[in-house]
C-alpha cells in the first residue's frame, strides 16, 4: 500500500530549541495512525507542519503527492481537521454549519444533500438539524464537529483529542464510522489523544515522540511486546532483596515507596512461582498484561496524563494561535 504521508529528515527549530529533530516517517493510505507524546514533545509541531500551518526549517514532508512547502493550497484541499476546541458558528443551525463547510470545500450539491442527513442520523441529531447550535449541549456540538470534518471526504483527517466530552456509546459509534471510511474510502486518519486505551483499540500503528524524536513506532501489539513480559505488582512487608534484577526471567524492576514493587516478568504463567520464592513477605500480588500506557511510561518516564492538554485547547487551537501571531506562512 502506498504511503500518503512521507517525511524525510523533517526538522523545525525555534531559535535554539529543536522542536522536531530529523523525523523520518511514512503513513500509509487508509491507516489510522496515533501520534502520542507528552506536551512539548514535538507532536504538535509535527502535525502543524503536515497541515501547512508551520513551515519546516529543513527536511521535507509530502502529503498525498503534494510538498507541504511547495504546494500548501493543494495540501489544505486534501485534509480535514477536527479541532479540540469548539469551532462551530453557533448562530447557524446544524444543517447550515454542514452546508457551509460543504460549499467551502467544493462538495457537489447532490453529494452533500445525500451525506448530511446520513451523518446527522449517525450522531443522533437528525431531529435537531434545523435548530441553532447555540441551543446544543457541549456533547452535541462535539458530535457535529466530528461529522463536519468527515463531510468532504478528505484524503487525510487530523483529529485533535476527538472524543473528549463524548459518552462511551457515541465514542464507539464514531470510531466505528471512522474505521469504515478508512477501510472503504482509503481515508488516512492521524489522531492525538490522551485516552491510551482508545489509541490501543483504534490505531493501526502508533508513533511515540519525545524531545522532538520518534522514540517508538509500531502496532499496539508490537509496542507492548517491547516490554518483554507481563507486569507483576507486589506489596512487601520488608525490603526488596538485593540483585533481584539479575534473575534471567526478570526483565525490569521498578521499586516504588511503601513496599510497592513493579516487575516485568517474562512468561508470568511459568515463572511466577520462582519469583514468589525470591520474595519473602509478600502482602499482595497482582499480575496483568502490559498496556500501552505501561509502554509510554517505560519510554518517557511518565504517564501521558501527567501532562495536561495545551492550556486553552489542543494542538489545533495552538496552531491557529501561531498563525495569528505570524509564526507560520
Amino acid at each position: 500500500m502506498a504511503a500518503v504521508i512521507t517525511t524525510t529528515a523533517l526538522t523545525k527549530r525555534y531559535d535554539d530549541i529543536v522542536a522536531v529533530d530529523g523525523l523520518d516517517l511514512q503513513i500509509e493510505r487508509g491507516e489510522i495512525f496515533g501520534l502520542l507524546g507528552p506536551n512539548g514533545a514535538g507532536k504538535t509541531t509535527t502535525i502543524n507542519m503536515l497541515c501547512t500551518i508551520v513551515e519546516p526549517t529543513s527536511g521535507r514532508a509530502v502529503l498525498n503527492g503534494h510538498d507541504v512547502v511547495v504546494a500548501p493550497a493543494a495540501v489544505r484541499q486534501d485534509i480535514g481537521i477536527v479541532f479540540q476546541e469548539q469551532s462551530l458558528d453557533t448562530t447557524l443551525t446544524a444543517r447550515e454549519n454542514l452546508e457551509l463547510h460543504a460549499r467551502l470545500y467544493g462538495v457537489p450539491r447532490a453529494a452533500w444533500q445525500e451525506r448530511i442527513p446520513q451523518l446527522l442520523q449517525l450522531i443522533g441529531l437528525e431531529k435537531r438539524a434545523d435548530d441553532a447550535c447555540r441551543t446544543f449541549s457541549g456533547g452535541m456540538r462535539r458530535r457535529l464537529e466530528l461529522i463536519r470534518g468527515l463531510l468532504h471526504r478528505p484524503e487525510v483527517l487530523f483529529l485533535d483529542e476527538p472524543t473528549i466530552g463524548l459518552d462511551p456509546q457515541t465514542r464507539a459509534t464514531m470510531w466505528e464510522y471512522i474505521r469504515t471510511i478508512a477501510k472503504e474510502h482509503g481515508t488516512t486518519v492521524i489522531l492525538t489523544t490522551h485516552y491510551m486505551d482508545e489509541a490501543e483499540l483504534v490505531c493501526d500503528r502508533i508513533g511515540i515522540i519525545d524531545n522532538g524524536k520518534m522514540i517508538a513506532l509500531g502496532t499496539p501489539g508490537e509496542l507492548k511486546g517491547r516490554l518483554g513480559g507481563d507486569l507483576v505488582r507486589l506489596r512487601l512487608d520488608g525490603p526488596v532483596p538485593p540483585r533481584l534484577h539479575e534473575h534471567p526471567f526478570i526483565k525490569r524492576v521498578v521499586t516504588a515507596e511503601d513496599g510497592l514493587v513493579t516487575i516485568t516478568l517474562a512468561d508470568a504463567q511459568h515463572n511466577l512461582p520462582a519469583l514468589i520464592r525470591q520474595l519473602p513477605g509478600i502482602v499482595s500480588i497482582e499480575v496483568r498484561t502490559p498496556t500501552l500506557n505501561d509502554v509510554f511510561i517505560s519510554l518517557t518516564g511518565r504517564a501521558i496524563r501527567d501532562d495536561s492538554p495545551v492550556s486553552g485547547g489542543g494542538w489545533a487551537e495552538a496552531a491557529w494561535r501561531d498563525m495569528n501571531q505570524g509564526n507560520s506562512r
